[in-house]
């Protein structure tokens, strides 16, 4: 499987999704697409819809409106053929504890009704690093461990397309960056990922990131583009105290947000010479220099101006 060329057909091309539970909206009017071999990455906070669109492009909901093509099958009427071609790696592990690495992806091959099981198998723990480990029971493994046989078992029948949601949630950072290489590794070959994540650096790993709040999509793109987008600007303080003035100078007119790094103070908002004014008052102790800012100041800006139509996601 190789990637296409980047002006190919989307291989997900979904356009007002939406999907509402009783009197809530849930996912309202997304469109999203994504060519082969991107990774895209669905961020935002919790109850903001990300499961909800997952699980409607690989076929396990039906959209309330909407309509799209997944592999350029339709989403509404070919759903059973999507799911074939698709990996979906859940937040919680769900394989079987009480049976072995090895025998857990048997179990995955014969669901599939794959055949050459056993070289697929054999392949699959070479290919993540299990081999050594094939007999261990998967309930003693590790969240590390645990998340490399949740993968292997994602992508054991060969999906065009692998849906992640939160799969590093309480993992650690070495076994994320392991894990990640894997992604880019599935992604180089021709397959195409869609991640939700609440980690920025992840986040930063992506092709492509959307950022949904509540149901909406408010940004969408690379991340140089929705840094660019958001039409913020930042300085950056460096003086003695300088990060004990977060929440005096964030209170100044045309600063969006103040937050310490370390010693040092970031500062953003959507003006320039606004910004340079509200810090000015501290400028003979502080010196304070233009700097980009960064995707987490883009998202907190974003999330600061959306509203909050739930509290747990359906």
């Amino acid at each position: 499987m190789t990637a296409t060329a980047p002006d190919s057909a989307p291989v997900i091309a979904v356009r007002g999704l939406t999907k509402r539970f009783g009197a809530r909206t849930v996912v309202d009017h997304v469109d999203l697409a994504v060519n082969q071999g991107r990774i895209c990455g669905f961020l935002g906070p919790n109850g903001s819809g990300k499961t909800t669109t997952l699980r409607m492009i690989c076929g396990l909901l039906i959209p309330d409106e909407g309509e799209g093509e997944v592999l350029g099958l339709d989403l509404r009427t070919q759903r059973r053929a999507i799911k074939q071609q698709i990996g979906y790696m859940t937040q919680k592990f769900g394989l079987f504890s009480d049976l072995s690495i090895a025998e857990n992806l048997e179990f995955i091959a014969r669901v599939h009704g794959l055949d050459r099981r056993k070289t697929r198998v054999d392949e699959a723990l070479e290919r993540l690093g299990l081999a050594s480990r094939a007999t261990q029971l998967a309930g003693k493994l590790s969240g590390g461990w645990k998340q490399r046989l949740a993968l292997a078992a994602a992508v054991l029948h060969e999906p065009k397309i692998l849906l992640l949601d939160e799969p590093t949630a309480g993992v650690d950072p070495k076994a994320r960056r392991e894990f990640w290489d894997q992604i880019h590794a599935l992604a180089q070959n021709g397959m195409t990922v869609l991640v939700s994540t609440h980690y920025m650096d992840e986040a930063e790993r992506c092709h492509e990131i959307a950022y949904i709040a509540y149901g909406v999509m408010l940004a969408r793109g690379t991340i140089g583009e929705v840094i660019a987008g958001s039409g913020l600007k930042a300085l950056q303080g460096e003086g003695p105290g300088a990060d004990r003035l977060s929440a005096e100078i964030e209170r100044r007119p045309g600063v969006a947000m103040a937050a310490p790094f370390g010693t040092s103070l970031h500062v953003c908002g959507p003006d320039l010479p606004a910004l340079r004014q509200a810090v000015q008052p501290w400028a003979e102790r502080i010196a304070f220099t233009e700097t980009d800012p960064t995707l987490e100041d883009v998202f907190i800006h974003l999330m600061k101006g959306a509203a909050d139509n739930s509290v747990v996601e359906g």
